[in-house]
């Protein structure tokens, strides 16, 4: 029997939490009454934190806590994800020293950016929830951020993407601990669908605007605005006060990408919404966003949203004909 623990973070997502016990108790119930169960779950909460009123697994205080197999970090339920982690800081040496011992560490969503704050995760892959990988890959530059990726692992280290993404996790866990038959039939209770490859397709590019870099704001505004107009990122930098390889460099420290990405993304978003909204053809959406050869447009959409235009309408589509 493993011992299992899952964290009660300050600012914690209730319903990442509930998943993981949802999941690891059926996994417990499936050997019936005759068999030991596979975990001994319990609930880990921080110095001037509160035990869990919701659950029948016994709740630990972090300084009571003693060795553990698996440890499990839940997404943040805050805004702040950085202010999140300073507030659960405590979790930090406990993590390492565990680590050292042996146990395996597993976090969800954005409870990535708590793992790696540990240091843990340095040079080795890892994915986030996808709105949050730009933050991430800020913060944490040393980490191989995939935010593409539903799981990664490497050396005891599991870190999932966002929301429902997190149940690939756990069921890469149980695989792990129980056999793959355990993993099939949860999968199957909870109605998983265990092939899912990426994560991609759920992204939305939302570019920093709060910055007081005005020649990138400039930049930026422009790039919005004439975003459909073939050519438009030459003629935008023609258009303002400073050296192309300056602005660049601004551009991309104060954004995560530069300016032909910032192009390309929006461009992208634009097609997406089209794609979702209306029922123009796949070559009007192309000419609509500034592009003019299809081949070159299906590609760059299938590599950032994982699927080409026709596969992003079929699964997202808002639009129906009568």
């Amino acid at each position: 029997m493993k011992r299992l623990a899952i964290l009660l973070t300050n600012q914690h997502r209730l319903l990442s939490v509930a998943a993981m016990l949802d999941v690891f108790e059926s996994a417990n119930q499936l050997q019936g009454e005759a068999r030991p169960v596979f975990f001994s779950i319990s609930l880990i909460y921080p110095s001037n934190g509160q035990p869990a009123v919701y659950s029948k697994q016994p709740s630990l205080a972090l300084p009571d806590a003693g060795q553990q197999d698996i440890i499990l970090i839940p997404a943040f339920g805050a805004s702040d994800i950085n202010q999140a982690v300073q507030d659960n800081v405590e979790f930090i040496p406990w993590l390492q020293h565990q680590y050292k011992n042996g146990a395996e560490i597993a976090s969800s969503c954005t409870g990535a950016f708590l793992l790696a704050a540990t240091g843990l995760l340095n040079n080795k892959p890892a994915t986030t929830h996808i709105q949050a990988a730009g933050s991430f890959a800020k913060a944490f530059p040393t980490v191989k951020l995939n935010s593409r990726e539903i799981t990664t692992f490497e050396g005891g280290i599991y870190t999932s993407g966002g929301a429902t993404n997190s149940f690939h996790l756990l069921l890469r866990v149980l695989e792990k601990y129980c056999g793959r038959e355990v993993a099939v039939s949860t999968a199957k209770y909870f109605a998983i669908d265990m092939n899912r490859s990426q994560q991609a397709y759920f992204g939305t590019f939302q570019p920093v605007h709060n910055h007081k870099d005005e020649l990138v704001s400039d930049l930026q505004r422009r790039i919005e605005a004439r975003f459909d107009k073939a050519g438009t990122l030459e003629e935008l930098l023609a258009e303002i006060p400073a050296s192309r390889r300056n602005l660049a460099r601004r551009f991309k420290a104060t954004t995560g990408v530069t300016p032909i990405e910032y192009l390309q993304r929006t461009r992208i978003e634009v097609a997406k919404g089209l794609l979702e909204t209306t029922d123009h053809s796949v070559q009007e959406v192309m000419f609509q966003t500034g592009y003019n050869d299809q081949k070159s447009f299906r590609q760059l959409f299938r590599r950032t949203t994982g699927m080409t235009p026709t596969e992003y309408r079929e699964k997202f589509t808002v639009y129906r004909t009568q």
